[in-house]
C-alpha cells in the first residue's frame, strides 16, 4: 500500500528555535543553484542561511546571489578540475574525495557545532564530526547502497578485487568510495535524510532503525511551473530525463509502438544515451518526438497531456514534481518518488512492465476528463507538501531531531 508523504512538521518552529545549531557546515559536490541536486543543495543551504546559523557551505559552482560570499567556498576552480581528462566517472569521484577532505579539515579547525553532508562524499567528515561530538545529518540522494538486498559486508567479488590491488598502479580505483565506506557513513551520521518513502523502505530492509531516518522529500518552484490554461487538442505523453534503461525509456517506446494511438505524440525530453539507441531504432515511429535537452521544460510540460516515468530506481525524480506542478497526471512507478498516488494523481505501474505501461496510457487516452482531474490533484499535492518552503521546513526539523538524538 502506498504510504503518502508526511505532512508539514507542525511542531517545528518552537522545537527548531530551541534546538537549532549555531554554526553549521554544509558540504556538497553539487553546485548551489541550477537543476537537479544543484537546486536541492541550494534550498538545503538556504534553510540554515535564512535562520542565521550557516557558517560555511562548501560546493562546486556557486550560481546563487542570496547567500553572502563570505559564507561560501566554491571549489569550481580547485586544481581537482585538472583531472577532468580522466573521464566523468573518475573525475566526479575525485571531486567528491576532494570535497570530503576539505570539509573534514574545516571541522578539524573547530568553530562548528553541526555538519550536513551527502552520501558517498562525507566519510572523513563524518568521522571528524563523530570524534568532536558534533551532530550530523547525511542526505541520501537515492536508495540504500544495497538496494534492499541482503549482502555480506564484503562480497566475494569485492574481496577478490581487494586482494588483487596493485597499489599505485590501480590509483584510479582508489578515487572511488567503496561500498564499505558508504555503509560506514550510514552508521557515522546522527540522522539520515530520506528523499522518498521508497528510499526509506530500502534502509529499513537493511536493518537501519526508523528512528535514524528522517523524511525530507524534495521540492519544486510552483511559481515557475504553472498549469496550462487549456489542455492540448492532441494527446501527448511526455517523458523528461536522461534517456536510459534504468528510467524505463525502452519500455515506454515498446509500449507506445504497440498501442499506435491515433492523434497522439510521445515527447522524449533529455539526452540520448548510447544504451537506448537500439530501442529507438526498433520502436521509434513518426509520433515519437526526440526533443533533446531543453532549458524550457515547463513549456513542453504545459503542452502535454500525461507525464510518464516508468523508472526502476530513483531517489525522488524532480521531473515528476515539475510535471505535477504543471497539472499533469502521472503514469509512474512508485520507485519514481512520492508524487504518484495511484488513483489520485495518476496511475501507479510496476517497474519493468511494458504491458502495464501500455494499459495505463491507453486508459489515459480514452478517459481524458478523469485524467485531467488527476492532474488537478497532482498540482494540489505539490502545493500542499512539495514546495521548497515545505522542503526547508523538513530540513530544519531534521536538524532539531539530530540535536535531540545527541542529547
Amino acid at each position: 500500500m502506498f504510504a503518502s508523504p508526511p505532512d508539514r512538521p507542525t511542531t517545528q518552529p518552537q522545537e527548531a528555535v530551541s534546538l537549532q545549531p549555531h554554526a553549521l557546515l554544509y558540504a556538497t559536490s553539487a553546485g548551489l543553484g541550477g537543476s537537479g541536486l544543484d537546486s536541492t543543495s541550494l534550498e538545503g543551504v538556504l534553510a540554515s542561511w535564512r535562520k542565521g546559523f550557516l557558517k560555511k557551505a562548501l560546493c562546486y559552482p556557486n550560481r546563487q546571489k542570496e547567500i553572502a560570499s563570505g559564507h561560501i567556498r566554491s571549489l569550481q576552480y580547485h586544481p581537482v578540475r585538472l583531472l577532468s581528462a580522466l573521464g566523468s566517472r573518475d573525475y566526479y569521484a575525485a571531486k567528491k574525495q576532494t570535497l570530503d577532505k576539505l570539509a573534514a579539515r574545516e571541522l578539524e579547525r573547530g568553530g562548528y557545532d553541526f555538519f550536513h553532508g551527502w552520501s558517498g562524499e562525507c566519510f572523513r567528515s563524518l568521522v571528524e564530526a563523530k570524534m568532536r561530538g558534533i551532530p550530523s545529518v547525511m542526505d541520501v540522494p537515492t536508495w540504500h547502497r544495497n538496494k534492499g538486498v541482503a549482502k555480506p559486508n564484503e562480497t566475494k567479488k569485492e574481496r577478490e578485487a581487494r586482494l588483487a590491488d596493485r597499489g599505485w598502479k590501480d590509483w584510479r580505483k582508489h578515487l572511488h568510495v567503496t561500498r564499505q565506506q558508504q555503509l560506514a557513513e550510514y552508521d557515522l551520521a546522527t540522522l539520515l535524510f530520506m528523499p522518498s518513502q521508497r528510499s526509506k523502505e530500502t534502509f529499513l530492509a537493511a536493518g537501519i532503525p526508523e528512528s535514524k531516518l528522517h523524511y525530507v522529500g524534495r521540492g519544486v518552484d510552483v511559481g515557475r511551473y504553472q498549469v496550462a490554461e487549456q489542455p492540448p487538442e492532441i494527446f501527448r505523453v511526455i517523458f523528461v530525463g536522461a534517456l536510459i534503461k534504468r528510467k524505463g525509456v525502452h519500455l515506454l517506446l515498446e509500449a507506445w509502438k504497440k498501442l499506435n494511438l491515433p492523434n497522439a505524440e510521445l515527447l522524449l525530453v533529455g539526452s540520448v544515451h548510447k544504451e537506448i539507441k537500439p530501442a529507438l531504432q526498433e520502436f521509434s515511429t513518426p509520433s515519437v518526438k526526440l526533443l533533446g535537452f531543453t532549458k524550457n521544460v515547463s513549456e513542453e510540460l504545459r503542452r502535454s497531456s500525461v507525464f510518464a516515468f516508468p523508472t526502476e530506481c530513483e531517489g525522488f525524480a524532480k521531473a515528476t514534481l515539475e510535471a505535477a506542478a504543471c497539472g499533469l497526471p502521472l503514469i509512474a512507478t512508485r520507485e519514481s518518488g512520492d508524487a504518484i498516488i495511484g488513483g489520485n494523481t495518476g496511475i501507479m505501474i510496476p517497474p519493468n512492465d511494458a504491458d502495464a505501461l501500455a494499459v495505463a496510457m491507453e486508459y489515459a487516452h480514452t478517459h481524458r476528463e478523469t485524467f485531467q482531474s488527476m492532474g488537478r490533484n497532482a498540482r494540489r499535492l505539490v502545493e500542499q507538501k512539495f514546495t521548497w518552503d515545505d522542503y526547508r521546513e523538513r530540513v530544519l526539523a531534521g536538524y532539531a531531531k539530530a540535536m535531540q538524538l545527541m542529547k
